[in-house]
């Protein structure tokens, strides 16, 4: 109370120069709101409204002529459901087993009594200077037998170097007393793992959580790689990446007169601006749907290490 009172008591004495960093603050954080929010706002509006109209420009933040001609064009694809599941199935598997799995080893390299800690941590830093190249890649999956295979958007990201030495320096934060104690009644390395280390590391595994389910969820490259020939492997990424190619190659050859000509020969004609806008939307949505659970977490994931206690 007495902290609050004092607060309320400086807040109301406080001088012209603090009202005018307010003004300064508050107006560049809402110009900040509306430079990050307008270009998704927009595709939603440009997603929602006729490819026709769409055609002639001047859409902001309303559509002029309100359709859902777009999407049922997107979701109308043969795959596109089974698409969707395999992208959800692949993102919640990829990020539970690469959390998991960095977190593991992030515990293991953390521990001083652990002999190889330095070499083990050299060697997995040094792959993030060094790659094998695409073809090398290519030839260790199709080795591994993951090739036409759901495992192959799994295995492959178990363990991501960036996200282990961001868990390895959460873990070395925590009190060295909380492992002796446990040790002390008994408790063995996956014990400790368990029953300590993951409560305390929440915040730390919600954000590279995020950051890993953002990667699976666009990620389409390796599904044009890996499973191009296997149309039930095809992720959501893919499929719209691959409605947007086809939008395109049908107006190849034409010129932005004839398109607009005749784009009102159908009520259900598309356009690549509008697919494109659509997907922007499907594709984001889900991502923006999650994060305010997430957000907490995040928000101190993102400020470990900014004060310590």
């Amino acid at each position: 109370m007495k902290q609050r009172r004092f607060f309320k008591a400086t807040r109301h004495h406080s001088g012209a120069g603090d009202y005018i960093f307010d003004f300064f603050n508050y107006t560049f954080m809402v110009f900040l709101c509306i430079v990050m929010l307008y270009p998704f706002l927009n595709q939603l509006a440009v997603s929602l409204n006729s490819a026709s109209d769409s055609l002639k420009g001047g859409i902001f933040l309303w559509p002029r002529q309100f359709t859902w001609a777009n999407y049922q064009h997107v979701f109308g694809e043969a795959n596109i459901l089974n698409s969707f599941l395999i992208a959800v199935l692949r993102t919640v598997i990829g990020t539970l087993t690469s959390v998991l799995g960095t977190a593991m080893v992030a515990y293991t390299i953390s521990r001083k009594d652990f002999v190889l800690q330095k070499f083990v941590t050299i060697s997995f830093v040094l792959t993030m200077y060094f790659s094998g190249g695409l073809i090398p890649n290519y030839l260790l999956i199709k080795e591994l037998n993951l090739l036409d295979s759901f495992w192959v958007y799994i295995v492959p990201g178990i363990i991501g170097v960036f996200n282990l030495i961001v868990i390895r320096s959460f873990i070395e934060g925590i009190p060295e007393s909380l492992f002796e104690s446990a040790r002390i009644d008994g408790a063995g390395d996956f014990t400790i793992f368990l029953k300590i280390v993951l409560p305390l590391s929440m915040p730390v595994l919600a954000t590279v959580s995020l950051f890993v389910a953002v990667y699976q969820w666009n990620s389409w490259f390796d599904v044009f790689l890996y499973n191009s020939s296997s149309p039930q492997l095809s992720t959501l990424q893919y499929e719209l990446m691959r409605i947007l190619q086809n939008s395109n190659a049908s107006l190849s050859g034409k010129t932005a007169v004839d398109a607009f000509s005749n784009a009102n020969a159908s009520a259900n004609q598309v356009s690549p601006t509008s697919i494109r806008a659509t997907m922007t939307i499907v594709a984001s949505l889900p991502i923006i749907m999650v994060y305010p659970f997430l957000q907490k977490y995040f928000v101190k994931g993102l400020t470990l290490g900014g004060v310590k206690g």
